[in-house]
């Protein structure tokens, strides 16, 4: 979507096709160690090196990092600037890794972060000492339009983070279910307490309600109608539902739902990670109470 937005016609017809087939994995390169949702104060910096580009700086929290062929790389091109406006987007070409040699490109450090949940993402830390970029490479051909480049993508960031939610909402309330219906106690199915099937219920009324926003969020964004409001809503919401059905489901296992073979464990710690990324709640209501003023 970067590309579609933001990218020149050139850009366009060289990536999006790729990207499209999966023949090149991109990643997205924004977060940094002192800079998470303040992403207008990020410090790497980018010099220009002829025609080209030199990149130094942090990163961290970026998702499958080493595997991939292409980084959406946002850094600072006017160092006269400490806010969003002397940001550039860059289209970082690199060499995937592998296990032995995640890192193999000159200019580029990185080591993997172990995380709780949501393990199949595979996050990474990443150095840049003179990471060198080709010129061609700057999203749309202009310095300082990095940061609005970015924000035209937040409103389906949110919405497909708040249909990811939905997914592990679902899971939580299926296992949940299976469970309260398997397990036995004082001779009769653990759905049979109202405290147990009472929580079953409200669990499938809250996902319906997250995924209906969500569905009418994404239905804005194909109408190609602002929806920042509704799609920070949905986020909010589905994160929160996602939390509160894993460990209501954990809850209906009893002591084995504190144990890492029962599939809720992972869900559990899967749900926790959805009301941080892609836009922390706090990040979230502070957007949908400024819509609300405004």
């Amino acid at each position: 979507e970067l590309i579609l937005c933001g990218g020149t016609e050139e850009q366009k017809q060289k990536w999006l096709p790729q990207l499209a087939s999966a023949e090149t994995l991109p990643t997205a390169v924004f977060t940094e160690p002192n800079t998470g949702s303040d992403l207008g104060a990020l410090r790497t910096r980018a010099v220009k090196k002829g025609d080209d580009w030199e990149v130094t700086g942090n990163k961290t929290w970026i998702t499958h990092a080493a595997r991939t062929q292409v980084m959406t790389l946002l850094a600072r091109t006017d160092p006269g600037t400490t806010d969003y406006k002397g940001l550039s987007m860059f289209l970082a070409e690199k060499t995937p890794g592998t296990d032995e040699d995640p890192f193999p490109t000159d200019g580029m450090t990185g080591g993997e972060i172990e995380v709780l949940g949501y393990r199949g993402m595979k996050e990474y830390e990443l150095a840049f000492d003179g990471f060198a970029v080709k010129g061609e490479n700057l999203l749309g051909g202009e310095t300082g339009k990095g940061f609005k480049q970015l924000m035209q993508t937040f409103e389906s960031a949110r919405i497909q983070t708040a249909a990811r939610a939905i997914g592990v909402a679902q899971s939580a309330l299926d296992v949940g279910m299976q469970y309260a219906q398997d397990r036995k106690q004082f001779g009769k199915s653990l759905i049979n307490f109202p405290r147990v099937s009472g929580k079953l219920a409200m669990m499938a009324v809250e996902i319906m309600v997250a995924r209906q926003l969500t569905y009418f969020s994404a239905a804005e964004k194909d109408a190609d109608r602002r929806c920042d409001l509704e799609a920070g809503m949905a986020k909010l919401l589905g994160a929160r539902v996602a939390w509160a059905c894993a460990d209501n489901a954990l809850q209906i296992h009893g002591g084995n739902g504190f144990a890492l073979e029962y599939k809720v464990s992972r869900i559990l710690c899967d749900a926790r990670i959805l009301n941080i990324f892609e836009g922390a709640a706090e990040i979230q209501a502070q957007v949908i109470a400024r819509r609300l003023l405004g």
